[in-house]
């Protein structure tokens, strides 16, 4: 259907973005998505019968210009982020979009023809504040995205931690659960809601790490402090949290308060790193806080929890990890995945300085501190789930993000949580539970023979 609209642009612009678009995506009819142009133009299996998982607002005559030219992953986000385009409608579906254009732009055959096309549509149709710096929108709510400082992009250090978690409670308040876990639920007959998911997570991990009235237990990257005051309110233990970021610990320490915790949880801002060496703990868990740590000081790591770890006491870690791309063979084909520049767009907006552990790195290293893998469980489907739960709750608190954030960090936030649910559906990240133990002199784990006890059976 084309609607009837004034046109802001010449017909030959609409007709080479057409171009552009068959290029890269093959026919209309063939699509899984419908697209409208700045002018009303509207094509895709909608006009002719067929149903669409999405569509695609191409918002300015440039905007195919700005999105491919040259071809990246990181210029087609940022395209997203400056309003050149918008999604309506299923955003994780969009994510295997970026699958079909880095495979069709190794091919130099179609880069020659596209680029004609693409170099025909205009350049300079941005409004004056159409750019964009390098970094997140502004937790004020202004809309503008701050730079990353080069430190925080090289290094996943405290303030690259805080970049990522900073964006103010109540902004994660608007798409967590009440409890405010950020991290993988778990669903165990796969119909719960994320609260009940989270609290089964929650629950999940205080029976694999055994807890027991009177354990102390150690929570490396506490968060807002959902599983410290779940361990103590349920299992009788003694918990510390620690955490990088003020606004968490500060929504942390009056959450224990109105549980009449105080005399149980106690919530420290510090890195695993700074703790006082003559402490010792019964129980370490770890959720979420490997992904931040630096290859460098991944054997530091592990070495600090068994330093902090009693004889016969437990570790749990969890954490994403690096599942491994296709090999791609060939010059061009590796040219190709290099131009694309995967992960470019977490890597600025999101986690700056990122790179993931594989599950050997995390293994490997955790034995060679002198601890004992005694159960590992991959929970990637979980965390797809996760990931779309929170996707839908933050797309219906649209309004109130914005407000919080501004426009540019939405989305920021509603793409990397989107294309993360595909990653982990696809097998490209899993999620693991690896537990460890310290065995005592004799070598005693004081874990028993079967899992009985964690998932009764």
């Amino acid at each position: 259907m084309i609607q009837d609209r004034p046109a802001v642009h010449s017909s030959a612009t609409v007709r080479h973005a057409r171009a552009v678009l068959a290029l890269l995506f093959g026919p209309p009819a063939r699509r899984t998505f419908n697209v409208r142009l700045w002018d009303g133009t509207c094509e895709g299996p909608a006009e002719s019968g067929g149903r669409a998982q999405f569509s695609v607002l191409l918002k300015r005559p440039g905007a195919l210009r700005r999105m491919f030219l040259p071809p990246s992953e990181l210029r087609l986000g940022e395209a997203y982020l400056r309003d050149d385009f918008d999604i309506v409608g299923d955003v994780e579906a969009t994510a295997g979009l970026t699958d079909t254009v880095s495979d069709r732009l190794k091919s130099p055959a179609m880069l020659a023809r596209l680029l004609p096309h693409l170099l025909a549509l205009p350049s300079d149709d941005l409004p004056p504040n159409g750019a964009l710096t390098s970094g997140m929108a502004s937790p004020a709510g202004d809309g503008v995205a701050r730079p990353v400082a080069r430190h925080q992009h090289e290094r996943r250090d405290a303030p690259a931690v805080r970049f990522h978690y900073d964006a103010g409670n109540e902004f994660f308040a608007l798409w967590l659960d009440p409890a405010m876990v950020y991290s993988c639920a778990y669903f165990p007959t796969g119909e719960e809601c994320l609260e009940q998911a989270q609290a089964a997570k929650l629950d999940l991990i205080c029976r694999k790490l055994r807890l027991a009235p009177g354990d102390s237990l150690l929570d490396i990257g506490c968060g807002w402090g959902g599983l410290v005051i779940h361990a103590a309110r349920h299992y009788g233990v003694t918990a510390t949290g620690i955490t990088l970021s003020e606004q968490q610990a500060g929504y942390a320490r009056d959450r224990i308060a109105a549980a009449g915790l105080e005399a149980r949880c106690r919530i420290e801002v510090r890195g695993f790193g700074d703790l006082p060496a003559e402490r010792r703990y019964d129980k370490i868990v770890s959720v979420g806080m490997v992904e931040h740590v630096p290859a460098r000081q991944l054997s530091a790591y592990f070495a600090t929890a068994a330093r902090l770890l009693r004889p016969g006491g437990l570790f749990l870690n969890h954490g994403i990890v690096y599942a491994g791309l296709p090999t791609y063979t060939g010059h061009l084909a590796r040219a190709g995945r290099r131009l694309w520049g995967d992960g470019a767009f977490i890597d600025r907006y999101v986690f700056p300085g990122g790179r993931l552990a594989t599950a050997g790195e995390i293994v490997a290293r955790g034995e060679a501190a002198g601890l004992e893998v005694r159960d590992l469980e991959n929970l990637r489907e979980h965390y797809a789930r996760t990931l779309r739960h929170w996707v839908h709750r933050l797309e219906a608190a649209h309004d109130e993000a914005v407000q919080m954030v501004g426009e540019p960090s939405y989305r920021v936030w509603r793409m990397y949580m989107a294309a993360s649910a595909r990653a982990f559906d696809l097998g490209r990240m899993n999620l693991l539970q690896v537990l460890f133990c310290r065995p005592d002199t004799d070598g005693r784990s004081g874990v028993p023979l079967t899992r009985a006890d964690i998932y009764g059976g």
